[in-house]
């Protein structure tokens, strides 16, 4: 019988050209003639405009146009998921600026070093406004307003209907305010766009693009609504991408901007954005204050969960509010029996950068407030953290499970995952080095932090296209609407139809990510490309393979269930060596009947979301003098479902891992009071380096989804989602014997070693505020209408 090629490590095969040097990114791409593009930002948070002198910019060398809100009219933005429209963003600012890096202007000019020194140019007269950048002052009663029309800064809210206490009957309640902090998504190549007028090698197009983008579809839809041009006239291509995270979902307002002055000279026009505009323009992630209170008995058992959250849209209601919302809602029952959630969240404008998507959108947010609190309810009771959690895991024959709030979980063994992590890392040995560093006094203390986690994948974007062709050499080429940038799509759907047709690896060849040659999509994000888009590209093959396997019968007079794919990538006749034909063969007597060997279809995981989950252990070494810490080692044992390349799922992990882990200890984007960004550059927005990283050990269980015929579950985000939590357990955890109960993250030397002198004088306080009054007058939550769609996620 023919073995799978599904499960083994297969090598990358899109790797060569990238290690190379011959990748292809849009600041590559030759583009004759091209104008380039330079942005006039605000250098003010929040500031009614004057007036904008351009007549010098007008002037200066090289300069082509200068487009103001004036002189280039185009319809405001919402953002692929409009949270609310009232607070939609115009591409070039109007009356007003509302966080620093709004775009007031864009230069155009036959340089780039033309178009930013003509952009120095242009004089804008700043009315200051009091800017608000704190989350609880955002939503406090005579805040400055950034939409004065709205009559306050929350943009969109829900407070938990009713009068049930869910900590009635607990024995215990422990509390903690804590934050979630901001963070910048920070890709290597930061946004990138080229616009031609007309198409390209004598195709009919008004306009052509080439972006880099996590969806070519979604941002294509989003030009065509802004600036008018009917959806078959313009192209959209992306070519290679140099990091995404969600922070390339959709289309940000300079992109409109550089379309339309493309259209309106008759000229390529090309921006790339520089590393400064980019920490200050790209939309950022997370940015959450939380306030926890888990009620338990005293056994340990959860008897209910209160949350109130303020989400940070920034500035022009940034979707990351609907992520609040939405998945920090969804996922707030983790992997536990809690029969009981209260859940009340304000999205708050602030006059900061808009925020959006950051790798695990909400999710990592949960998980961190979540595993927090457990493990200072261990403390609290008593109790072991690994074994309180056991006591209130979902067990594997609950499945599906629906949690409190109404998430239905597919399928799960949270067990199974810890377990593995705990042999790995020598659980028991661990402790017993913590004890006796404890008993010597050393100055280096050692933390273990565990966290078990569930996340969602693929919510809300539950359909993709595929196609599968053979040609007349054997050949096989897959399109699909997802869109790969850095994950591992050639590698993957081709295994997927090399496994299905037999066609070797070096036969198949990939297309994606082309409006002209892939007709829809739903692109990357949401970890949703195997499990759906690779999905499709089975389905595809299936039906591929059923077409060659009807005519091979009749070519072979046999019947069609007596036709398989042999050893050697033929199709034959079962116990007949020499009856077979091969897919060249197949192909032309198919081309010759008119029906050649293809197929395109739209595949629909009916089930819904699938739910990776796992487990994460993390060692530190902290040093009380100084409060640095020293990851040591980390270990994530996740499970995302049936594998089919472990070498790609590894890949994810240490990815997730890396911003996971930086989180915790290093990565923050801060602004001062009045709104001005204070760690805009690679010098201050500390991002780790691989020495900075402790050695990764990775593992996996499998526990395959019932919705689709992989099993496959979503990656790219869950070891983001588990590695925080642990880490920031892991540094209190290594300070909890002096009295340290909790520190915000990032855990920075500064941080922790405040909290030791704290613990050492006497003076800590406790780690928790009454949420504002203000959560109290919020909407109540109303059940959705069975008559109108549901939103992304439900």
């Amino acid at each position: 019988m023919r073995g799978s090629i599904l499960g083994t490590e297969v090598r990358r095969v899109e790797d060569s050209d990238l290690v190379r040097g011959q990748g292809t990114y849009v600041d590559n791409l030759d583009a004759p003639g091209a104008l380039h593009l330079s942005f006039v930002r605000s250098p003010v948070a929040h500031a009614r405009i004057e007036s904008v002198d351009v007549s010098q910019a007008r002037s200066a060398p090289g300069v082509r146009a200068v487009y103001t809100s004036e002189s280039l009219s185009l319809p405001p933005q919402v953002g692929p998921i409009p949270l609310n429209a009232g607070c939609a963003r115009p591409p070039l600012a109007v009356g007003k600026v509302r966080f620093v890096g709004d775009v007031v202007a864009a230069v155009i000019a036959d340089t780039k070093a033309q178009a930013q020194d003509a952009a120095e140019l242009v004089v804008i007269d700043y009315d200051p406004l009091d800017a608000v950048v704190d989350l609880e002052a955002a939503i406090a009663p005579g805040a400055a307003l950034q939409f004065e029309e709205l009559g306050s800064n929350i943009a969109a809210a829900e407070r938990e209907p009713g009068e049930d206490d869910p900590l009635e009957g607990a024995d215990v309640v422990v509390r903690l305010t804590m934050r979630n902090q901001r963070l910048a998504a920070m890709p290597m190549e930061p946004h990138a766009m080229v616009a031609r007028p007309g198409g390209l090698d004598g195709a009919d197009h008004d306009a052509t693009v080439h972006v880099s983008t996590q969806s070519v579809h979604g941002f294509h839809q989003a030009m065509y609504d802004a600036c008018g041009i009917a959806p078959e006239r313009l192209r959209v291509v992306s070519p290679h991408v140099g990091g995404g995270f969600g922070a390339k979902i959709g289309s940000q307002p300079e992109h409109v901007v550089v379309l339309a002055a493309a259209l309106e000279l008759g000229r390529p026009v090309k921006w790339v954005e520089t590393r400064s505009e980019n920490a200050v323009g790209m939309v950022q992630g997370r940015g959450q204050q939380e306030w926890v209170e888990l009620g338990l008995r005293e056994d340990g058992t959860f008897v209910g969960l209160r949350l109130h959250v303020i989400a940070d849209c920034g500035a022009y209601a940034g979707f990351n509010g609907f992520l609040g919302m939405v998945f920090t809602r969804m996922m707030a029952a983790g992997v536990y029996h809690i029969p009981k959630i209260s859940y009340t969240v304000a999205a708050a404008l602030t006059n900061t950068t808009p925020m959006a998507a950051l790798r695990g959108a909400g999710r990592p947010e949960a998980a961190e407030l979540l595993e927090r609190i457990i493990d200072m309810a261990g403390v609290e009771l008593g109790i072991d953290p690994v074994e309180l959690r056991r006591r209130n895991f979902i067990q594997p024959d609950e499945f599906p499970y629906t949690t409190a709030v109404g998430t239905e979980y597919d399928s799960g063994d949270y067990d199974a995952p810890l377990r593995k992590a705990l042999e790995l890392a020598g659980y028991e040995q661990l402790r017993a080095e913590q004890r006796e560093r404890r008993d010597r006094g050393d100055a280096t203390q050692l933390g273990i932090g565990v966290a078990a986690y569930v996340e969602v994948t693929g919510a809300g974007n539950f359909t993709e296209y595929a196609s599968v062709d053979v040609d007349a050499e054997g050949n096989a080429t897959v399109k699909v609407g997802t869109s790969s940038h850095g994950q591992g799509h050639a590698t993957a759907f081709s295994m997927i139809v090399s496994d299905k047709l037999g066609v070797p690896l070096e036969n198949i060849r990939f297309v994606q990510a082309d409006t002209a040659t892939v007709p829809r999509g739903g692109g990357t994000m949401g970890s949703r490309s195997l499990q759906i888009g690779g999905n499709a590209v089975n389905q595809a093959a299936e039906v591929v393979l059923l077409s060659a396997r009807e005519l091979a019968a009749d070519l072979l007079e046999a019947g069609v269930d007596d036709i398989e794919v042999t050893d050697d990538g033929a199709l034959g006749v079962v116990g007949v060596p020499d009856r077979r034909l091969r897919w060249p063969e197949l192909s032309r007597a198919a081309q010759q009947r008119g029906t050649p060997l293809a197929a395109e279809l739209d595949w629909e995981q009916e089930g819904g979301s699938t739910y990776p989950f796992g487990a994460h252990l993390s060692v530190v070494e902290v040093d009380t003098d100084t409060g640095k810490v020293v990851p040591v080692k980390h270990y994530a044992v996740d499970d995302c479902g049936r594998i089919l390349n472990p070498m790609l799922v590894a890949g994810q992990q240490h990815g997730g891992l890396a911003q996971g882990i930086s989180q915790a200890l290093w990565e923050h984007f801060i602004y001062d009071e009045d709104g001005n960004p204070l760690t805009a550059s690679l010098t201050d927005y500390t991002i780790p380096t691989a020495v900075e990283l402790p050695w990764f050990d990775v593992a996996n269980t499998e526990t395959p989804t019932p919705y689709n015929p992989l099993g496959a579950k979503g990656i790219g985000e869950s070891a983001t989602v588990g590695s925080t939590p642990a880490v920031h357990n892991a540094v209190v955890d290594a300070l909890s014997h002096l009295g340290v109960r909790h520190i915000d993250i990032p855990c920075t030397p500064q941080a922790v070693w405040r909290a030791i002198r704290q613990a050492q004088t006497g003076t800590l306080t406790e780690p928790w505020r009454d949420p504002p009054a203000v959560f109290a007058t919020l909407p109540e939550r109303t059940a959705p209408d069975p008559d109108e769609d549901e939103p992304l996620g439900a």
